[in-house]
């Protein structure tokens, strides 16, 4: 919540500073935490020894100087840090703090506003890693992942959070709020915009209301501190976020917030895995990758099963083919129902133990989703691991209302919206007969 007011400072400054003066010294302008700065970050994958970071709306710097300490390693490795914020007093309290770690040479502050980058600071192509986390929303998300994409190195990532809703049917008390002060889409949009955008979705982590305390505990005993504070301005944000902290007792249940991690899309990306629908001289070839990735040939079983069946679709059975030619991996969605509703099941994705770890599965998994896309599907079920579905942008299915026909962990039955447009069923998920659920 750094810049706040960014545009409407210009018109309202008093309240623009009254409502800085609220926020300066707490420890975060955003919900967060370290734990899931930390999570975030082990989803980018590796990073180069020393990367370079750039943290826009960085606040006090809770995430800049973790960054600077943890990215890319311990000791003498972390992160070199450009920390961007439009309030000088906040970067005064980072550059205090970078140096009682021992990282003042690590971290370099820039006074500017995010929407008004100084190129002879911020040069475009130059981060391994732009971090936004509470701060996305003062340009708003779609024109973030525009905007910031240029920052980028080759093989850079963006990590951004974004508040959003949690519940399918919002309340009209909660959306009278949020729609008036900055209208909250769902994780399956957000996650569509930044598949529209160019982007590939490595994770998606939604913050637990533990992080939301982090921030409104401190803020609320300010509040309470301030109280009576003669300024108009400072009487002004202090009503205004009194308002906030009501609303987030009484709705807190509907909405929230995500991190996401992404990493454009490149050209190349997966020419080294090209995938295609299966055809009928692949048969025996689908099988003897699924026998190899398992232990057992339950998998091999089910996908000839489900070939039977009434559930099977043309065209979305896909291999990945490894240069030789030869099928490398496998991955088969087949009709499934919610609560009536149709929708797909991802199952069994199979990869060759020679090739595993190599980017064909994700190649494979990816063209698989793509095609179902284009075909007009608008869900997607998966019951995997939660480390790895995230990149495609799957969330935890119980989001949406959907669970399973048997008990399983809450993070492994997930699901993933291809059509944000049409509404998400919620219910038991009905698998085909061949799963034998």
């Amino acid at each position: 919540m750094t810049d706040d007011f960014g545009d409407a400072g210009n018109t309202d400054n008093a309240f623009f500073e009254a409502f800085l003066t609220l926020h300066h010294g707490l420890p975060r302008q955003a919900p967060g935490s370290d734990a899931s700065t930390r999570a975030l970050l082990s989803l980018c994958g590796p990073l180069p020894r020393r990367p370079r970071v750039l943290d826009l709306g960085c606040g006090p710097g809770r995430s800049a100087l973790l960054l600077a300490a943890e990215a890319g390693g311990h000791g003498q490795d972390g992160a070199e840090v450009t920390a961007v914020d439009l309030y000088g007093p906040f970067l005064d309290e980072l550059r205090t703090a970078a140096a009682a770690r021992g990282l003042a040479d690590r971290v370099r502050t820039v006074e500017a506003d995010m929407n008004a980058l100084p190129a002879e600071e911020v040069a475009d192509g130059s981060f391994d890693l732009v971090w936004a986390e509470g701060s996305a929303y003062i340009a708003g998300f779609d024109t973030a992942l525009a905007r910031w994409k240029r920052l980028l190195a080759p093989g850079g990532t963006l990590v951004l959070t974004e508040c959003e809703w949690t519940a399918a049917e919002p309340s009209a008390g909660a959306r009278a709020f949020w729609d008036a002060q900055y209208p909250l889409r769902s994780t399956a949009a957000n996650v569509a915009a930044a598949q529209s955008a160019g982007y590939r979705v490595l994770g998606v982590h939604p913050l637990p209301d533990s992080d939301w305390d982090e921030y409104y505990g401190p803020l609320a005993e300010r509040v309470r501190d301030r109280a009576g504070d003669g300024s108009p301005a400072m009487a002004r944000a202090l009503a205004a976020t009194r308002e906030e902290l009501d609303v987030r007792a009484r709705h807190g249940h509907e909405y929230g917030y995500t991190g996401y991690v992404l990493r454009p899309v490149e050209a190349g990306d997966g020419a080294a895995w090209p995938a295609r629908p299966e055809t009928a001289a692949d048969t025996a070839a689908v099988r003897a990758v699924n026998l190899a990735a398992f232990e057992t040939p339950l998998e091999a079983d089910l996908v000839d099963a489900l070939r039977a069946d009434g559930s099977w679709l043309a065209g979305l059975s896909y291999v990945a083919e490894a240069p030789d030619g030869s099928v490398a991996a496998h991955a088969l969605l087949t009709r499934c129902e919610v609560g009536g509703a149709p929708a797909l099941a991802l199952a069994p994705v199979a990869v060759d133990p020679a090739y595993q770890r190599s980017g064909a599965g994700s190649s494979v998994v990816r063209a698989l989703l793509a095609a179902a896309r284009e075909r007009g599907e608008s869900l997607v079920l998966v019951l995997g691991h939660p480390s790895y579905y995230p990149r495609f942008g799957f969330t935890a299915a119980s989001r949406f209302g959907i669970r399973a026909p048997f008990e399983v962990p809450d993070e492994a039955m997930m699901a993933l919206v291809l059509d944000a447009s049409v509404p998400v069923p919620a219910g038991t998920i009905t698998y085909p007969a061949p799963f034998g659920v």
